[in-house]
Order: structure tokens, then sequence, then C-alpha cells
């Protein structure tokens, strides 16, 4: 489902705190992208006494109107989804997987493994298109959830995420933006976002963005945010200096505020302050990619390592063309963009 389609069924998304904190009790763990399934699951687990828990890409749904008013969506549970094998690790609750990364499930946790939609693996129950989820809450009752209320953290130590700076919500306060800008309390926009992944060297966009001045605003979606949503970033003109736009199918939304603003100050978009830094992991992407290009978006940083499909004689083209160049450090790429 895309960015369009979500909003006018789920609402314009609202930015909102999101605790890593679970309570005690039963609860469901959701992962993946389909905002549907959710809404489904919410409907069918209401007054059962089941809290709901987003996981991964399902984080952005905290967000939508429709879906913030079922009060037993408590929270989000752990961080990206390399580190699944290591967070459901005896799991007391049931994983709901819809569409995303699913990792060979580990003996400890796999009879609590559920699958829906184009996801499935060897022994775990599938939750065919009737979208009875009865055998889902069933594991829930029969698991319990944690004794005692977990206080859990992000990779930083944060105690909450937030989420929910859509376009529309970018927008809302384009006048104070503009401003900003103009009054040189913003000088810069970090577009900081992409695929996470377990390979080393992903560590970068955390120090990336613990490293941008305080005079910059961070603008991030997809998985590749786990590694620093929870950092408290402060604040410019009463706006979080740290925003998330959403799922990576929320990239439409970037570019339509990257658009907004060029059009605020009659200028390009490779004319504004603004620099994307992307991490790249899986093929998907190239989608994205490939949009920022025809585009026209240059000087586009990533990272880290290149796509396999970037042959020596793509890869200068791009260079040549785009300005498209690898990260190297936080310290020298940070200065580096600062300049163009």
């Amino acid at each position: 489902m895309d960015i369009t389609s979500n909003t006018e069924t789920y609402g314009t998304p609202e930015p909102t705190a999101v605790t890593l904190t679970v309570e005690k009790g039963p609860f469901i763990v959701v992962t993946g992208h389909d905002l549907k399934d959710l809404q489904l699951l919410l409907e069918q687990t209401e007054g059962k006494g089941i809290n709901i828990y987003t996981h991964g890409e399902m984080l952005p749904a905290h967000a939508y109107p429709l879906l913030k008013k079922f009060s037993h969506l408590k929270g989000n549970f752990g961080t990206a989804w390399q580190n699944q094998q290591k967070e459901f690790d005896h799991l007391p609750a049931p994983i709901l997987y819809t569409t995303n990364c699913l990792m060979p499930p580990k003996s400890s946790y796999a009879d609590r493994v559920f699958t829906t939609e184009v996801v499935a693996f060897p022994g775990a129950v599938h939750i065919d298109e009737k979208k009875d989820f009865t055998p889902v809450i069933e594991k829930a009752l029969e698991l319990g959830g944690y004794k005692e209320e977990q206080i859990r953290t992000g990779i930083n130590g944060g105690t909450k995420v937030t989420t929910g700076f859509g376009h529309a919500a970018i927008l809302s306060h384009a006048d104070t933006v503009v401003e900003a800008v103009k009054s040189g309390a913003i000088r810069h926009f970090f577009l900081v976002a992409g695929c996470d992944g377990a390979k080393p060297g992903r560590n970068y966009y955390t120090e990336f963005v613990k490293q941008t001045p305080s005079d910059s605003i961070v603008l991030t979606l997809a998985c590749g945010k786990f590694r620093f949503n929870d950092l408290d970033l402060g604040e410019i003109g009463g706006l979080p200096r740290l925003m998330d736009m959403g799922q990576c199918n929320d990239a439409y939304g970037a570019i339509q505020v990257a658009v907004a603003l060029a059009d605020a100050f009659g200028c390009s978009v490779n004319e504004l302050p603004l620099s994307f830094v992307l991490s790249w992991y899986e093929q998907k992407a190239v989608c994205i990619l490939l949009t920022l290009l025809h585009l026209g978006i240059k000087n586009i940083r990533l990272g880290p390592s290149l796509p396999a499909f970037l042959s020596p004689n793509i890869l200068n083209y791009l260079v040549e063309n785009y300005g498209i160049a690898p990260i190297t450090t936080p310290e020298e790429d940070i200065k580096a963009l600062m300049k163009q």
C-alpha cells in the first residue's frame, strides 16, 4: 500500500511519541509494512486484554489517526529487522510477520511465529486471505506476556522514539521552516535514510547523525533510522531536529518536502542546503535511488557499500553527471556536504 492510499484510509500522519516500554500481560508483536493487517488485528483483539506492539517498519503506524484510536496499540518493540533473532529470543508473545524480512527463527521462539501475505516459513502458521487471526490471539493468551513491565531502549539508550513527520506535518510549519532558514537558525537539512543491516560499517549513520551541527535538521525514513531514532537532538524554533517521515514507501513525502522548499526559495532542489545520505542494503531500494536520479538529485552519499549493479562504467557516469559518492567518515562527509 502506498503513501496516498495510506493517508486516504488512515488519515494524515501526526507527529507522535512512541514508547519502547512493554507493559505486563499478553501482547502481540506486528512487524512489516502492511497497515491493513495491523488494523484487522487491532479490531480482532479489541477488548481481549491483549496489547499490540509494532516492530521495524510498522513503527509509523502509530502516527495514523484511525490506528491511534485503538488504546491497546501501546508502543514499539525492539529495533531493526536484523536484530530480530536476539530480540525475539524466548519472547513470551507471538510475532506476526506481514511484509518484512523474516530471518530463520531460533528454536526459542519458532513456535510463536505467524506469517501472512507474501511472508512464509516452514513450520510457521500462515494466516490466509480470510485474515482470521484467532491462532495468533490464542497464542498470545497462552504465553501470557511478561509478568512485570519491561523498560526497553533503542540502541543508544533512549526509551522512546517519534514518528509521523510526513510531508503534510512538516509543510504545515513551512513558514516557520523558511523563516528559520532565512534567519540562519537552520543552516542545513540532511536526509539520512534507507535500509539497515548487520554488516560492519553501518554505525557510520549513528555517528553521522550524532555529529550533525546543532543548526541542522535531520529527516529520516525506512528501517535505517533505528540506528539513531532514539537520540534526542533537541529542537530549533519548536521543531525537533530529528523527524521520522515513516516507511521506505514514504520516500515520496521527502521528495515533496524538498520540492516545496525549493519553490519557497525560488531555486532548484540541488540549490537547497539539503544533502541525501543513504544506507543501502537490498535491491528493491534501487527504485527509490533511480527515482531520485530521475528527478536530477545530485551529490547523494551512499554506503556502507555500493549497490552490486553499479559497474565501473555506470558508477563513473553517476559520479560525473550526478556527483554520487560513497560515504567516507562522518566528520569528512559533514564537512564536505555543509560546503555544498
